[in-house]
């Protein structure tokens, strides 16, 4: 379904935006002819990619007539990895972790992954920003002026099935990251329907503590050496 270049780039700004998307701003977009843009659009309505509704866009006056038909991503019920999931990544950490200490895995885990995001971010250092360096690990981040929200979870079956932990491992490996990049990022469990557990928020690195996974507080914001 998602071979075809127009009907993938169609879909990939639709899910991408926080509001249902008619056919004139779907076409606008992708630089495609509307009758086009709704012939593909239907397609991934048929398979089960989007689903569709009538409303009058965003930001458009209501009119006479039809209300217009909108497209809007159909939801974690369809089997697509876009972008891809990094299972591999925590399968590494929590196998690393059994091996250096079967007795508290899940604290040797929570170490691990806290240090794997700090190398990840150190070798990206100065190469790429934040933001780059997030979409290549596939969170979807989306910035706004006081945070950065990621859309997506790279772990999100995992995370479905194990959440305390999985979603303690996410926050480690992002608060690794940010103090690899040496960004002023803090990384804070916020749960939210249909994104990543966690956000990144601006400016926050000596106003906020941190929160291990484990739940206990530490006084300041960044994570001590080694915890």
């Amino acid at each position: 379904m998602l071979a075809d270049r127009s009907r993938r780039a169609l879909y990939d700004y639709v899910r991408h935006q926080d509001h249902p998307v008619g056919r004139d701003e779907a076409a606008d977009a992708t630089g495609m002819s509307r009758g086009l843009a709704a012939f593909h659009l239907d397609k991934l309505v048929e398979g089960g990619l989007l689903r569709a509704g009538y409303q009058t866009p965003a930001g458009q006056p209501r009119g006479r007539g039809r209300t217009p038909k909108v497209y809007e991503p159909a939801g974690d019920g369809v089997a697509v990895t876009v972008p891809e999931r990094r299972y591999e990544l925590i399968a590494e950490i929590l196998a690393d972790a059994v091996a250096a200490d079967p007795d508290d895995s899940a604290r040797a885990a929570e170490r691990l992954a806290q240090e794997r995001g700090q190398a990840v971010g150190s070798g990206l250092r100065g190469r790429a920003t934040p933001v780059e360096v997030l979409v290549d690990l596939g969170y979807e981040p989306a910035p706004q002026p006081d945070r950065i929200l990621l859309r997506n979870c790279p772990f999100h079956a995992l995370a479905a099935r194990q959440t305390a932990l999985v979603c303690g491992l996410n926050l480690a490996f992002l608060r690794g990251l940010t103090r690899g990049l040496d960004a002023d990022l803090d990384a804070l469990l916020v749960p939210a329907p249909g994104a990543c557990c966690v956000q990144l928020r601006w400016g926050q690195s000596t106003a906020l503590p941190y929160i291990s996974p484990s739940g206990s507080a530490i006084s300041s914001t960044r994570a001590p050496s080694g915890s």
